[in-house]
C-alpha cells in the first residue's frame, strides 16, 4: 500500500500540477460543474501526501485543506465516486474540516491517469444536504474525464519532453513568468546543467544514435532529481541539457552546483560510463520580475560555456565574457547589412614580390569592414565568425566580384597582376562555386590566370571528397590554388603530396623569428626545400626586415610579402605604389618602402 501511494505521488509530482497558478482551461470546467449541479462550490482537488490542493476552485477562497478526513482523500484512496449526502450524518466526516466550515454535501469523481493512478477528485459541494441521481453521477464522471483530458493535453502538447517526461523549455518560461508575478522582487538562481559539450551533440548522435542521447538524458534526469529532492522542478530544455531554479546565497548555490556535477560524473548507461560525458553546471542569478526567461537561460548557458572553457565543473555567469559572445553574434547580424551597404566593406591589397627580379607580380586582396558604430572591425575577428554561418557564400561572392572588377580595371590601366582571393573551406562544398567564379571572370572579360584562390591549410585538409574534386577541377581549368598559413596545421608535410595546389605560403609566425632563432631558420629552409621539390612555388608571409629578406633569398624562396614591401593598401594607394616602386625596386637596406 505504501509503495502504491509513493508511486501515485511520484506520478502527481511528475505532472507538475501542484502549486501552479490558476488556469482558465480548468476554471472553465469547475464553473460548468457548479452550474450543472446548481451548487455554490466546485473544485479540481489534487491529493498530496498531507493536503488537498485545489488546481481550480469556485466558491472558496483558500487553496488547500488538510488531507486528514478529507472526502477527496477517500476518492484518491479508493478510485471510486464518493457521495456524502450529509456530512453531519457521517461518522467519518462529521468532525472534518469541511463539516466544521459549514459544508453539508459532497460528491466527487476520481481523476484517474491512463495507467491507473488517482490524482484527486472533480468535486462539487453544498451547504445543504442533497441527493444525487445516477445521471448526475455520470455527469460528474464526464467532468472528471474532461479534467484528465486537459491534464493530458497540457502534459503532452508542447510542454513536456517525451523522452524524459520532464517539463520542457516552454514550461520553464511559463513557470518563471508565474513566479515573477507572485514574487516580483524575489531573488533566485537558475542553474543550467549540460551533460556533454553542446558543440559535440551532433557528432555524438551521429556516432551513437538518438536513442543513446535519450537514454543518457533519462538516466541523468533521475540522478538530478535525486540530488534536488522532491520539491524542485527539473526542466529538460534541450539535448542533454537541463535547468532548475534554486534559492540561497552564491556560496550555497555554487556548492550545490558542484555537488550536482560531481554526482553526474558517476552516471552510467546500461552499466557503462557514458561516452563523451562531461557535465558542467552554469549558474545565473536573477531578480524576478526584471529578467526575461530566455535571457536568464542564455546567461546560464553562457556560464556553462565559461565553465567548460576554463575546465571547471561549475561557475557563475560572467557579464564581461558574455559581452564578448554578444559582440560576436552582433557582428554576424550586422554583416548582412554590410554586404548591401555602399560604404562599409572595402578591399585592401598587399603586394607580392618575386625575389629573383624584385618586381611586384601580384597582390593579396584583403577584406576590410568599417562598421558604422564600432569603427574598424578586424578581419581576424569577423571573418571566422561569418565563415561558420550561411553568410559565407555571400561573403565570398562579394569578395570575388569586387576583386575581379578591380583587377579588370587595373588591367585596363596597365597593371597586369595576379590577385589572390581568400575563400572559405565551406565554399568548396557549394556545387555552383566554380560556375559563379567563372561567371564573374567572364563578365569582366578577365583571364583565369588573373586570379589565385587561397585556402588555409586546415581548411584544405578538412575538406571532403566533393571539395577535393572542386579543387582538382579548378586547377584543370587553369586557376592557381595557394595553401595559406602553411606550417600551422597538424599534418602539413604528410598532406603536401596529395593536396591539389601550386603555391605554399609559409605562415608569418615562422618568418618573424628568422635571424633570431636557429630552429626557425632550419624549419623555413626545410619547408622551402621540400615544397619546391614537390613542385610548389613558395611565398613567405610577414617579411618585415631586410635581414629576413636576405635569408629567404639565400634559401631560394620564390616570393615574399610583408611590411618591408608595403602594408595593405587601398585601391588608389596601391596603384600609386605600384607605379612608383613596384616595377623592379631593389629591396635592400638602402631602399625600403616606408609605411603607407
Amino acid at each position: 500500500m505504501i509503495d502504491k501511494e509513493e508511486a501515485r505521488l511520484s506520478v502527481l509530482r511528475q505532472l507538475n500540477l501542484l502549486d501552479t497558478p490558476p488556469s482558465e482551461s480548468f476554471d472553465r470546467i469547475t464553473r460548468m460543474a457548479s452550474l450543472l449541479f446548481d451548487l455554490p462550490i466546485a473544485a479540481v482537488s489534487l491529493t498530496d501526501h498531507d493536503r488537498q490542493w485545489f488546481k481550480s476552485r469556485v466558491g472558496v477562497d483558500h487553496w488547500e485543506i488538510p488531507r486528514f478526513k478529507a472526502c477527496c482523500g477517500e476518492v484518491a484512496d479508493t478510485g471510486a465516486v464518493l457521495v456524502v449526502t450529509d456530512l453531519l450524518d457521517s461518522t467519518q466526516y462529521r468532525d472534518s474540516h469541511l463539516a466544521e466550515s459549514g459544508i453539508r454535501f459532497y460528491a466527487g469523481a476520481p481523476l484517474v491517469t491512463s495507467d491507473g493512478y488517482t490524482l484527486g477528485a472533480m468535486c462539487v459541494l453544498g451547504t445543504q444536504p442533497r441527493q444525487v441521481t445516477d445521471q448526475e453521477k455520470s455527469i460528474l464522471k464526464d467532468l472528471a474525464a474532461m479534467v484528465m483530458a486537459q491534464i493530458d493535453l497540457q502534459h503532452a502538447v508542447g510542454r513536456v519532453d517525451p523522452a524524459t517526461g520532464l517539463p520542457n523549455y516552454l514550461r520553464f518560461v511559463e513557470d518563471l513568468s508565474d513566479l515573477s508575478q507572485d514574487y516580483p522582487e524575489g531573488h533566485r538562481h537558475v542553474l543550467s546543467t549540460e551533460l556533454v559539450d553542446l558543440e559535440q551533440v551532433n557528432a555524438l548522435q551521429r556516432v551513437m544514435g538518438p536513442a543513446y542521447l535519450e537514454a543518457l538524458s533519462r538516466t541523468a534526469a533521475r540522478e538530478i532529481r535525486n540530488q534536488l529532492g522532491r520539491q524542485a522542478i527539473l526542466y529538460h530544455i534541450g539535448p542533454c541539457q537541463f535547468a532548475h531554479i534554486e534559492t540561497g546565497d552564491r556560496t550555497e548555490v555554487l556548492q550545490r552546483a558542484t555537488g550536482l556535477r560531481q554526482a553526474l560524473m558517476g552516471v552510467t548507461v546500461n552499466g557503462e560510463a557514458p561516452f563523451m560525458l562531461r557535465p558542467v553546471v552554469g549558474v545565473a542569478a536573477i531578480q524576478l520580475g526584471r529578467s526575461q526567461p530566455d535571457t536568464v537561460l542564455r546567461h546560464a548557458h553562457s556560464a556553462c560555456r565559461d565553465a567548460r572553457d576554463k575546465e571547471q565543473g561549475a561557475g557563475f555567469y560572467c557579464p564581461s565574457s558574455d559581452s564578448l559572445y554578444k559582440r560576436r553574434f552582433g557582428l554576424i547580424a550586422a554583416f548582412r547589412a554590410a554586404l548591401t551597404s555602399e560604404d562599409q566593406l572595402y578591399l585592401a591589397f598587399q603586394p607580392r614580390v618575386d625575389m629573383s627580379t624584385a618586381r611586384a607580380i601580384g597582390a593579396e586582396a584583403l577584406l576590410r569592414w568599417q562598421h558604422p558604430e564600432l569603427g574598424n572591425v578586424s578581419p581576424a575577428e569577423f571573418i571566422p565568425l561569418v565563415e561558420n554561418t550561411s553568410l559565407a557564400r555571400d561573403l565570398t561572392d562579394w569578395v570575388m566580384a569586387s576583386v575581379i572588377k578591380q583587377a579588370a580595371f587595373w588591367r585596363q590601366q596597365g597593371l597586369s597582376l595576379r590577385i589572390s582571393i581568400n575563400i572559405a573551406a565551406a565554399n568548396l562544398e557549394e556545387e555552383d562555386f566554380i560556375e559563379r567564379l567563372l561567371g564573374y571572370l567572364d563578365t569582366e572579360q578577365l583571364p583565369l590566370s588573373a586570379v589565385e584562390l587561397e585556402l588555409t591549410e586546415s581548411g584544405l585538409i578538412s575538406n571532403g571528397l566533393k571539395a577535393r574534386k572542386q579543387l582538382e577541377d579548378l586547377i584543370k581549368r587553369g586557376i592557381r590554388i595557394a595553401i595559406d598559413d602553411f606550417g600551422t596545421g597538424y599534418s602539413s608535410l604528410a598532406y603536401l603530396q596529395s593536396i591539389p595546389a601550386q603555391v605554399v605560403k609559409i605562415d608569418r609566425s615562422f618568418i618573424s623569428e628568422l635571424g633570431r632563432r636557429q630552429r626557425s631558420h632550419t624549419l623555413v629552409r626545410s619547408m622551402i626545400t621540400m615544397a619546391q621539390e614537390l613542385g610548389y612555388s613558395v611565398v613567405a608571409e610577414g617579411v618585415e626586415s631586410v635581414e629576413a629578406w636576405d635569408i629567404l633569398q639565400s634559401l631560394g624562396c620564390d616570393e615574399v610579402q610583408g611590411y618591408l614591401i608595403a602594408r595593405p593598401l587601398e585601391c588608389e594607394s596601391f596603384m600609386h605604389w605600384f607605379r612608383g616602386l613596384g616595377r623592379g625596386a631593389e629591396w635592400t637596406s638602402s631602399r625600403i618602402v616606408p609605411d603607407q
